[in-house]
């Protein structure tokens, strides 16, 4: 069965705009692994944008599914992660002028660096995963450099134009996991899904987890966080 961790960012980002404690990106994980949640997922940015170093530490230390951290490779966010050891790690691309990640990681114009990443990584028994577009010559790269798992960038389909670009982008995706799968690879799949078009990408065998986080908050505003949680697993899983 198709597991769903939740991105829980944006909580911290609603804090941090007042500059307070409330709401709390810890009790925010509680009740979305209260309401069924596989795992919960959090980005350390290089400029703590709304994650922020303090959060990480009390999430390692309360959650009890499994913590999945995203980050960028440099050397100032890898020595964190190292200390705080995630069950997962989630290399991602970041830009400090975007509103959010804005596609895959370019793993073959940087598989040295990110080689040397993962293997600090291996050395303290941290599987990582690499956030990549689907595209065949990334996934091979990935498998190469030691990656243990790929997450599918699936931010073009969720803003495909119309139902010709929507199949041909989630035939691309279906695609890219089975090379995945053919590869070795765990299959993770996220970005810019949501409650009308996360179904057809759950649907995908090979794809063993998805990240979702943005419309599950968004919809939290409305009808709260646990009944936004429960529904997002009711179309996943």
């Amino acid at each position: 069965m198709m597991n769903l961790c939740i991105n829980i960012d944006h909580i911290a980002t609603l804090r941090n705009a007042r500059g307070g404690t409330e709401p709390d990106p810890v009790e925010a994980a509680r009740i979305c692994e209260l309401a069924g949640a596989d795992g919960i997922v959090v980005h350390l940015r290089e400029d703590r944008r709304h994650i922020k170093d303090h959060d990480v530490w009390k999430l390692r230390e309360t959650i009890t599914t499994k913590l999945d951290l995203e980050m960028g490779a440099s050397d100032e966010i890898v020595s964190i992660a190292l200390q705080i050891v995630p069950n997962l790690v989630t290399l991602v691309p970041e830009k400090r002028q975007e509103l959010t990640t804005e596609g895959g990681l370019d793993v073959i114009a940087h598989k040295e660096k990110l080689k040397r990443v993962i293997e600090l990584f291996h050395s303290k028994n941290i599987p990582v995963s690499l956030f990549i577009d689907p595209v065949k010559a990334q996934i091979e790269a990935a498998r190469a450099i030691g990656s243990d798992m790929i997450e599918l960038h699936t931010g073009e389909y969720a803003e495909a134009k119309d139902a010709h670009e929507l199949q041909r982008l989630l035939n691309e995706i279906s695609v890219a996991a089975q090379l995945g799968k053919q590869l070795g690879l765990a299959v993770n799949a996220g970005h810019g899904l949501n409650y009308v078009n996360v179904q057809a990408v759950a649907a995908i065998p090979q794809i063993d987890e998805m990240s979702i986080g943005h419309s599950i908050i968004s919809r939290a505003a409305f009808i709260g966080l646990e009944q936004a949680v429960r529904e997002m697993l009711a179309l996943v899983k």
